[in-house]
């Protein structure tokens, strides 16, 4: 767009919003989109760019490898998270007023990893207490997160020191979520720990689906070694690099392909008559004096009186000034359309609901609210507001999460949950049977898997039974049994406990393992009480049909299973976590048409 164009679709702009008939005079028209700046300690290069890509989407980054930074923010959601989950909050009591809709996390663990009851959440995923911020856009934000605690001066976690003066709000986010115990880490989680761990694994080995620049850079053996020695030059891994290459990636997700950025260049059927309608009703009301244009936020904290400040002080818990109790971040309307919920605790899930307490709730608890307060649209106007904000304010490539906005499929995605839990078990003391916790996926290079137990009889032995064939009947045949541990809790129903293991080649090779807790309990018949069998399908699973290896072989495997009969090259650039020898079902060392029986018939039956 030249800049005589950008002059007649601003005057162009201008003139529609007077055509309206808005009662207040019209401002000079919005700026175009900034250009991103980064900060000079970290300027933005491809390698650091595609590093920063893995290790968004690499639920490895998770002490139990079942959450990744994207697993929080899905450009397909407006840089969102989807998962809804209730937090209870102050009153530890769910559906009532204080509750908070948040992302699930980790199941809370000590700081050895062992599964820890936490006293809201028990042995279940914890789930946050604001919800998920979207990152899209927030290269443009000094400070990050709903209370802002994400400075912009990023001190390096590892030593105190400063690295980025100003300017540095991305990389202060990045590393926040890795530590905590509740969205990736567990108790007491070291940057020590993390490091070690990435300088072991295999990158992406449990995500799907990669996209082209990410199956090119893991294609040929690559470590996160040396991805890192090619975006910072050594193969050195340290929290502040993994900030650096995080803050890089984010800082090249621009959503500025919105209609609105054609209508405002001068392309005026960019905008539908009736979404043009929806942007003068807001251009003529207080909305847009925090949601400003461009970018459609002024990066302000204000307090919007959605709910009593007790229950949550906002930004007056980072800065500790009373002026900013209740207070949160305003965050961009760009790609609202696409969010699943909105406000920082998640309360409405539609912009009409939203619209509508801006005019009426917004006075319910006035406690330091916003003197912008209420706001109230014209009722005839809103839908035409909506459609503004829902079409007129989203980027097609983050809606259809194409690049720079694509990407993988997490393992926590797929359908086919790998552990898979099947069966009831046998009860034991108060009629109440143990029960498995199997989430952390059986891959390669997991120096820490585990499975846990939890419902079992407190304080007593328990022993975690292996076998490589399915359980008959509900239970192991003659299983390998491990060393017997003894579980916390007290009483019926309250005993857990945690087996941990790391995942080595020989684990890899035996391509499925079936376990099942064997608890001591006199209550139980024969004096043992037995969870239900969890299926662990070994990543990269070896032993035939799994050719998108998710964990199962299904209808899925088809298409990749036909990629690599009739072009190996690229099936091994599309699945680069894979081995064409999945496909190798009848061990002839070959993959031929004569396995395509043996697949359809594997496929095909669970």
């Amino acid at each position: 767009m030249t800049t005589r164009n950008r002059a007649i679709g601003a005057l162009a702009l201008c003139l529609v919003l007077r055509i309206s008939g808005a009662a207040v005079a019209q401002p000079p028209p919005p700026p175009p989109f900034p250009p991103v700046v980064a900060p000079p300690q970290n300027p933005i290069t491809e390698q650091k760019r595609i590093l920063g890509k893995l290790l968004f989407w690499d639920e490895q980054l998770s002490s139990d490898n079942t959450v990744a930074c994207g697993s929080c923010h899905r450009p397909g959601f407006g840089g969102a998270d989807p998962r809804i989950a209730r937090n209870p909050r102050i009153d530890n009591l769910p559906n009532t007023p204080d509750d908070v809709l948040g992302s699930p996390g980790t199941i809370r663990s000590d700081s050895t990893n062992k599964y820890l009851r936490d006293a809201a959440f028990g042995l279940l995923p914890q789930i946050t207490g604001r919800a998920a911020n979207p990152n899209l856009s927030a290269m443009f934000s000094p400070d990050l997160f709903w209370d802002g605690r994400a400075r912009t001066t990023f001190l390096n976690p590892q030593t105190g020191v400063v690295s980025i003066p100003n300017g540095g709000g991305l990389e202060s986010q990045a590393v926040g979520p890795v530590l905590s115990s509740v969205e990736m880490g567990h108790d007491a989680r070291s940057w020590a720990e993390v490091l070690t761990k990435l300088a072991n694994i295999t990158p992406m080995i449990l995500a799907g689906n990669l996209p082209p620049d990410m199956a090119a850079a893991v294609s040929g053996g690559a470590t996160y070694p040396s991805l890192f020695a090619a975006a910072f030059g050594t193969a050195t891994i340290t929290a502040e690099r993994i900030a650096f290459a995080i803050a890089t990636y984010e800082r090249t997700l621009t959503p500025n392909q919105t209609p609105w950025d054609a209508f405002r260049d001068g392309n005026l059927a960019a905008l539908t008559p009736n979404q043009v309608n929806g942007l003068n009703t807001l251009q003529a009301s207080p909305c847009f004096v925090c949601h400003t244009p461009p970018l459609f936020t002024n990066n302000s904290f204000q307090n919007l009186g959605l709910r009593p400040v007790a229950e949550d002080n906002g930004r007056q818990t980072v800065t500790g000034n009373v002026a900013d109790r209740g207070r949160f971040k305003v965050p961009t309307l760009r790609n609202v359309g696409l969010k699943p919920t909105f406000m920082h605790n998640g309360q409405f899930n539609n912009l009409n609901a939203v619209i509508a307490f801006y005019a009426n709730g917004a006075a319910q608890f006035p406690d330091n609210k916003s003197p912008l307060l209420p706001i109230g649209l014209p009722i005839p106007a809103r839908p035409a507001v909506v459609d503004f904000l829902v079409n007129g304010l989203t980027d097609p490539r983050v809606a259809n999460q194409q690049f720079p906005f694509d990407r993988p499929t997490l393992h926590s995605e797929t359908p086919f949950p790998n552990p898979s839990v099947d069966g009831a078990g046998t009860p034991g003391s108060g009629g109440i049977a143990p029960a498995m916790i199997a989430v952390s996926p059986p891959n390669l290079g997991n120096s820490d898997f585990k499975v846990g137990v939890m419902s079992a009889l407190g304080g007593t032995q328990a022993i975690l039974a292996m076998s490589a064939q399915p359980a008959v009947a509900g239970q192991l045949v003659s299983p390998t049994l491990s060393t017997p541990i003894t579980l916390n809790g007290v009483g019926n129903g309250q005993g857990y406990g945690t087996w941990q293991s790391p995942i080595d080649q020989t684990a890899v090779d035996s391509c499925d393992l079936y376990v099942q807790w064997q608890v001591s309990d006199p209550a139980a018949a024969g004096g043992i009480a037995f969870s239900p069998v969890a299926h662990l399908r070994m990543i990269p699973y070896l032993c035939g049909g799994d050719m998108n290896c998710d964990g199962a072989t299904n209808g899925l495997d088809i298409q990749p299973f036909v990629q690599a009969l009739l072009d190996p090259a690229a099936y091994a650039i599309d699945h680069p976590t894979c081995n064409a020898a999945h496909g190798d079902i009848n061990g002839d060392d070959d993959v031929t048409v004569a396995d395509v029986a043996l697949f359809v018939n594997e496929a095909m039956t669970p």
